[in-house]
């Protein structure tokens, strides 16, 4: 399991999970961030088509408002888990959840959770560019460039953004 925009200022946080049934689909799987947008589109549709079991989990920009993000990144696992069926359970991350393995660079040592990675980011990516582009999301994807901060300024924050995190607070 792995997640993508923890450090996002908008957006909502992403993760999924993945079982792998038989061989790799691409010798090319890696870590979603060391992947160019088009890589990692190409390896997607591989994976979609592939006999590898995903999960797809959204916590929602309103959640992680109230709640916080330490709480998202935990609780996107916990629900991840309940829907998958897998003899072992492992996070990219240093996390503690119960039956959970977390390992720190998990989606740079461990097939499933690089392909966990892969469609985590691009189906984040694709939500993130569907939106109105007042602020910009097909190219910031939420995260805080320095178009997007003066975007903020000029347009004030969207129903789309994290209102409890720099520089909203």
């Amino acid at each position: 399991m792995d997640e993508v925009g923890r450090g996002c200022i908008a957006g909502p946080l992403v993760a999924a999970g993945a079982i792998l049934k038989s061989q790799i689909p691409n010798p090319k799987l890696r870590d979603s961030k060391k992947l160019t947008a088009k890589q990692r589109e190409e390896i997607y549709q591989q994976l979609v088509n592939s006999e590898i079991s995903f999960v797809v989990e959204f916590i929602s920009v309103e959640e992680i408002n109230q709640f916080g993000i330490g709480w998202a990144n935990r609780e996107i696992f916990r629900r991840l888990k309940s829907k998958l069926n897998a003899e072992v359970y492992i996070a990219d991350g240093n996390l503690k959840i119960e039956g959970v393995k977390s390992i720190i660079k998990a989606d740079s040592k461990i097939p499933e959770v690089m392909a966990a990675s892969i469609v985590a980011k691009v189906t984040r990516d694709k939500y993130m560019s569907s939106l109105d582009n007042k602020y910009l999301w097909k190219q910031n994807k939420g995260y805080a460039t320095k178009k997007h901060l003066e975007l903020i300024k000029i347009h004030g924050a969207s129903e789309h953004h994290r209102t409890r995190y720099r520089p909203f607070v």
